[in-house]
């Protein structure tokens, strides 16, 4: 059976390919920018949509030759280097023209030569649209409202 054929009440799935790059908070508008200039990374009927995670760690020891040992003349090649690194996902279509353009800006804009990049095949729910829903439990509906913005990623 494929999700193609699902028929819930609340909507639907479609076939996205999701991205997940590993980039210095710093750069997730810069990154999200450039690919609003390829694709627009609508979810629905909204766009430059992303998911950025808590930030974290990424480790590494850059060999001989590598970018680090050819630009910081002190390094030495094989030692480990650990730096703050964040998740920036996105999802675009299923479609090979709109993938290339996206890397392309990706690996232009990003901070590293070898940006890690996972690519994956997934399904994203696209919900019943219904922006007058009475149901209770919607932030129009419930009291709370949206959750406080926060005006640059990187703060």
């Amino acid at each position: 059976m494929t999700l193609q054929a699902y028929k819930a009440k609340s909507g639907h799935f479609v076939p996205v390919w999701t991205l997940e790059i590993q980039t210095p908070i710093e750069d997730v508008d810069k990154i999200l920018d450039a690919i609003m200039a390829v694709y627009p990374l609508a979810y629905g009927r909204y766009q430059r949509n992303a998911s950025v995670s808590a930030q974290g760690l990424e480790t590494a020891q850059p060999e001989a030759g590598s970018t680090t040992t050819t630009h910081v003349s002190d390094y030495v090649a094989g030692n480990t280097e650990t730096y703050p690194m964040v998740e920036l996902k996105i999802s675009i279509e299923r479609d090979l023209v709109v993938l290339e353009k996206v890397m392309d800006v990706i690996h232009y804009v990003h901070h590293y030569e070898e940006p890690v990049i996972f690519l994956r095949e997934d399904w994203a729910s696209r919900a019943a649209y219904n922006p007058s829903s009475d149901n209770p439990n919607r932030w129009w509906n419930n009291g709370r409202g949206l959750p406080n913005k926060i005006a640059k990623i990187s703060e």
